[in-house]
């Protein structure tokens, strides 16, 4: 696909940028920037799906940097679940980094999304690129910056930062207070600098999902219910949820198949997760 050229305000300043994909200036009224941590973590995959889902539902665009972790999780749930995303290089558009990321490239611009940039087509990566990059990311969301997981020195915090100076709204998720991806987003909340963010209710001020409760999920079995509970409030290893119950291990084990296959649960780890919807 051949490479164009536009330009985009970024605050006060209009910037010449490249593009391949279909260019739509109200992709970016309705968009929202995520970014978080290279080192990506269960717990930043888990909200990544969570808030993408949502957004994708709500009609709303994303935007992200195109990197390892959050924001390649961002780009590629977005695609999954039928939505537009907008990646932003640090480097040309005939350069795709990380490699990695090739096919992903191919599935942005087969889903109407946008590949930008503001280097040449053969311009490699470096770092002082980046953070030149994150404030494009911050400028083109028309609804903000949400954050989810962040080192105390992440790059997503220039961003955060960098949409702040221009007037934006940014969101942080929270994290536990033992992970030091979670650092820099707990900080953001407790000094004031970011909204918190749990739902996608927090940013678009609509009413928040309600998760089912064991008897609204469909077709589940006394002891499957059970289960379902448990892991309403963490995920648990096979003997963590036999001992809370009070089931054995072969019985667990065997229920924990069959709601596996019904797509209800899923194994990390050692340890069993409910998928969210």
């Amino acid at each position: 696909m051949k490479i164009l050229r536009s330009k985009i305000k970024i605050g006060k300043k209009i910037k010449n940028i490249y593009y391949r994909g279909i260019w739509d200036e109200n992709i970016f009224k309705r968009s929202i920037a995520v970014v978080g941590s290279r080192s990506m973590t269960r717990y930043g995959k888990e909200a990544v799906d969570k808030f993408i889902s949502a957004f994708v539902a709500e009609g709303v665009a994303t935007i992200s940097g195109f990197m390892y972790g959050v924001d390649t999780e961002v780009h590629q749930k977005t695609v999954d679940y039928g939505g537009r995303t907008v990646a932003v290089f640090g480097c040309g558009l005939d350069v795709i980094y990380p490699p990695e990321n090739e096919k992903l490239y191919e599935q942005i611009l087969e889903t109407r999304g946008l590949v930008i940039s503001e280097y040449e087509a053969d311009a490699k990566p470096h770092l002082w690129k980046f953070p030149q990059r994150n404030k494009i990311v911050a400028g083109l969301a028309g609804l903000g910056v949400l954050v989810i997981e962040a080192g105390e020195k992440s790059g997503s915090l220039i961003t955060a930062g960098l949409a702040k100076k221009m007037g934006k709204k940014v969101y942080a998720v929270p994290g536990a207070i033992t992970s030091r991806v979670s650092v820099g987003c707990n900080n953001l909340i407790k000094n004031g600098e970011a909204i918190m963010a749990t739902s996608v209710a927090d940013i678009l001020k609509i009413k928040p999902t309600v998760h089912g409760s064991p008897s609204t999920v469909h077709g589940l079995s006394p002891q499957e219910a059970k289960i379902y509970k448990v892991l309403q409030l963490e995920p648990m290893d096979l003997d963590g949820i036999a001992l809370k119950i009070g089931y054995n291990v072969i019985e667990i084990g065997s229920a924990l198949s069959v709601m596996g296959l019904k797509g209800l649960i899923t194994e990390s780890g050692g340890k069993y997760y409910l998928n969210r919807s």
